[in-house]
């Protein structure tokens, strides 16, 4: 990396050789989140973040001789991190993960395609493990603000990308650095930098056109009662009032079922035919992506337990609710762990008067 001030610059240890074990606990402290979003980002899964941030300091602390102090420790890590993406997306049988299935109508009705655990499906990353950078600014190079880049629909379209292309554009279009300091990282020249981000950048202008309904600020008074108005219909088993907070052109996808719904009639007539499959529901309030996040626990007849049922993804927009993602299943069930919250809820829970 260049030694001029850039998006590269470390965190307070420019100049000193990474030899010793504290030096080192300290450098990944100081930027475990940032690269684990980063890995995230690459793979579109929250769970081969976690073990491919390991990888990256397992090879980093293996090869910190080679770090003099002269350059940037993050630059470095940032290095190490996406070249290791890099070789676990050449492995993994899928190059990408998907949030809708592809060149499929949406269903009406009931569902009848069913799961597809085959898949490689996206998954949501929790708020809470968010880096404190969410809220700054990227580099200057920078085309999206920080808090886009981490939403799902755009990690999802980022998907498409060849992994190369997906790279170039993280580093230079998120983060913020220049052309020539990502060619070095990926070994190749700047023109080639450049020919990859022109590629990537038109394969993005289809996938995630600008003008989407987005909600970038910080949560605001109306997305939270958005959201308490959200809370209160599952919990009161409110199906009109549920369907309400949906815009009339809302979409709505159910991870690993390739049945999928648009508008606000279908979405009505498909929970019409599946709301009463348990005797009531428990919603407790979270985060993902940067987006308001509902986790249900759902009650079984003559079951006095609620089990972690699905983990709602929610896009508000002007007028309601633009898209909705529902996790549902054992891939929604088992997200409740990564988003700290238990597999079931053993107390007693009185539902809501109406």
């Amino acid at each position: 990396m260049t030694d001029a001030p850039s998006p590269l610059e470390p965190l307070g240890l420019t100049g000193q050789p990474i030899l010793d074990p504290l030096a080192f606990e300290r450098l990944t402290m100081a930027h475990r989140r940032e690269l684990k979003l980063h890995c995230y980002r690459m793979m579109g899964s929250l769970h081969e973040a976690d073990d491919l941030v390991q990888d990256t300091f397992l090879r980093a602390w293996r090869g910190r001789s080679q770090f003099d102090g002269r350059g940037s420790p993050r630059g470095w890590l940032y290095t190490i991190a996406t070249n290791t993406c890099l070789n676990a997306i050449k492995a993994r049988s899928a190059a990408h993960r998907i949030l809708e299935p592809p060149d499929r109508p949406p269903t009406e009705g009931r569902a009848t395609a069913g799961p597809a655990a085959e898949l490689s499906w996206l998954e949501p990353y929790p708020d809470a493990e968010l880096p404190d950078l969410v809220d700054g600014e990227p580099g200057p190079e920078a085309r999206y603000e920080t808090r886009e880049a981490i939403r799902l629909a755009f990690v999802a379209a980022i998907q498409l990308l060849p992994p190369r292309q997906r790279a170039a554009l993280l580093l230079c279009d998120v983060l913020g650095w220049s052309a020539a300091e990502t060619g070095q990282l990926l070994g190749g020249s700047t023109a080639s930098v450049n020919s990859a981000l022109q590629r990537a950048r038109a394969t993005l202008a289809v996938r995630y056109p600008t003008g989407r309904p987005l909600q970038r600020s910080q949560p605001n008074r109306d997305e939270s009662l958005l959201l308490d108005r959200y809370i209160k219909a599952w919990q009161a088993a409110d199906l009109d009032g549920f369907i309400a907070l949906l815009r009339e052109d809302a979409t709505y996808h159910m991870p690993p079922w390739l049945d999928w719904y648009q508008g606000r009639a279908a979405i009505h007539d498909f929970f019409r035919t599946v709301w009463r499959n348990f005797a009531g529901y428990r919603a407790v309030a979270t985060r993902a992506n940067g987006q308001p996040a509902v986790a249900i626990y759902a009650r079984r007849h003559q079951d006095p337990e609620w089990r972690a049922q699905s983990l709602h993804i929610i896009e508000p927009a002007a007028g309601g609710i633009a898209s909705l993602t529902v996790y549902v299943g054992p891939l929604g069930a088992d997200l409740f762990t990564a988003f700290g919250l238990p597999p079931t809820v053993q107390e007693r829970w009185s539902e809501p008067q109406a």
